[in-house]
C-alpha cells in the first residue's frame, strides 16, 4: 500500500487553515498539481479571496474552474496528477442554488471518488458545531452539508481537521497509525 493516501478530506471552520493544510498534503504528491476551484467571483470580496488563495499556492498549480460539474473536472484530470478541490461547501451551495436535490450528485461524486486513479484532496467546511440556524433554507443547507461530509469522509482514505491552524487527524490511512 502506498504511503500517500488516494482520497483525503480536509475539514475545519472558517479561517481554520484548512486550505493551507490541504495544499501541504497535495504537495507531498509528485508530478502535476491541479486546483479545482468551485468558487465564483461574484463580488469584490470574493475576487480578493480567490486572489489570496492563488497567490499562496504559487505558480506550480494548474487551475480548473468548475463551480457545479465537479465529476466532470475530476474525470478529465484523473491520471494527470494530484487534484485539490476547494471547496465542497461552495460546490454544494452552487448545486442547491441551481437544483432542488443535491443528494444524487453527492452520491455520484462519492462513487467517482472511489474509482479515481490519481490522488484527490477535498476541502470542506465543518458547519455542524454551531447553533441551529434560524431559517429553513439555512437549516436545510447545514443538514445537506453534514450528510455530504459524512458520505465523503466514508470514502476517504484519510480525514483531517484544521483547528486554529493546527492539523488534527480524524481518520488515519490504514497501515500508517
Amino acid at each position: 500500500m502506498s504511503n500517500v493516501p488516494r482520497i483525503t478530506m480536509v475539514t475545519g471552520g472558517a479561517r481554520s487553515g484548512k486550505s493551507a493544510l490541504a495544499e501541504s498534503i497535495a504537495a507531498r504528491h509528485p508530478g502535476a498539481r491541479f486546483y479545482i476551484a468551485t468558487a465564483e467571483a461574484r463580488d469584490d470580496e470574493m475576487t480578493q479571496r480567490i486572489g489570496r488563495h492563488r497567490d499562496r499556492r504559487g505558480p506550480g498549480w494548474q487551475t480548473v474552474e468548475e463551480p457545479r460539474d465537479l465529476a466532470l473536472a475530476l474525470s478529465r484530470t484523473d491520471g494527470q496528477g494530484v487534484r485539490l478541490v476547494d471547496c465542497l461547501t461552495l460546490w454544494l451551495s452552487n448545486l442547491m442554488a441551481a437544483e432542488d436535490r443535491p443528494g444524487p450528485r453527492v452520491g455520484a461524486l462519492c462513487e467517482l471518488l472511489a474509482a479515481q486513479q490519481s490522488p484527490v484532496v477535498l476541502v470542506t467546511n465543518e458547519l455542524g458545531l454551531g447553533i441551529v440556524p434560524e431559517n429553513a433554507l439555512a437549516r436545510r443547507f447545514r443538514d445537506e452539508h453534514g450528510w455530504m461530509n459524512q458520505a465523503v469522509a466514508g470514502v476517504a482514505d484519510e480525514v483531517w481537521m484544521a483547528v486554529s491552524g493546527l492539523p488534527l487527524c480524524l481518520k488515519p490511512q490504514k497501515g500508517t497509525s
